[in-house]
């Protein structure tokens, strides 16, 4: 089960402990900065961890400002798509609600469960960013509860690392599959269950590209497949591509 970091108490919380009925994932959002767009971003990963878990989700993105630009710049980001949280009414019959906002925003009191998302710095347009694969990683390399660096440096390790993987990935599935390693299964899940933590998950695939003969190629394969449903990475784009 997702554990979230409460920020008014600093207690973990279960982010939805019923599984039945519909858990509302609330992305606090609005304007053009990247910084409303890593709230997307990491409601998106709260999303995609659920799901994961077998709850059902209702994405919704509730805020006045330039939401269309907002859309469009998190869906090149590889974000699920978001219900407009003005044109729903309540009755949806959700089990439980959890609210993805920046840390300035978060309430110091009410119910409901509350991601904090840290700033991006600087905090650009959303999306001016020319590879959008390259800037979703480079996010997802720092914990949401601290600050991202989004300058060309950043960017420019995330594209080159990207690279790299999504070449191994493609010569991986040359060779014939094999499961998934329950150890690293087990420590996947462990990381993004714990307080969404993608520097771990991340820290879990270099240790799979580093690991050498001892792990089979169609093991690595088929670990950086499996983590790739919750990163949205598009690791697995060149596989069967000209080598």
């Amino acid at each position: 089960m997702l554990r979230i970091i409460d920020p008014r108490t600093g207690e973990p919380v279960v982010a939805a402990p019923v599984r039945r009925g519909l858990t509302r994932v609330e992305a606090h959002a609005s304007g053009r900065g990247s910084g409303a767009l890593r709230v997307l971003l990491v409601a998106d990963l709260v999303v995609r961890v659920l799901e994961l878990g077998g709850t059902s989700v209702l994405p919704v993105l509730t805020g006045e400002r330039e939401q269309a630009e907002l859309r469009a710049a998190a869906t090149r980001l590889g974000a699920r798509p978001f219900e407009d949280g003005r044109d729903l009414s309540a009755g949806f019959g959700e089990a439980q609600t959890v609210h993805v906002a920046a840390a300035d925003d978060v309430p110091a009191a009410g119910e409901g469960v509350w991601v904090p998302v840290a700033a991006v710095r600087p905090d650009g347009p959303a999306g001016a960013a020319p590879d959008p694969a390259a800037l979703r990683l480079a996010l997802l390399s720092h914990h949401h509860r601290a600050p991202a660096p989004l300058d060309e440096a950043a960017l420019g390790e995330a594209g080159t690392t990207l690279a790299r993987w999504r070449r191994a990935v493609a010569h991986w599935a040359r060779s014939p599959s094999r499961a998934v390693p329950e150890d690293l299964r087990g420590r996947l899940r462990t990381a993004w269950e714990d307080d969404l933590d993608l520097p771990a998950v991340l820290g879990v695939l270099r240790s799979v590209e580093e690991a050498g003969p001892r792990l089979a190629d169609g093991a690595r394969f088929e670990t950086y497949a499996h983590a790739d449903r919750l990163l949205g990475l598009e690791l697995t784009r060149d596989v069967g591509a000209p080598a």
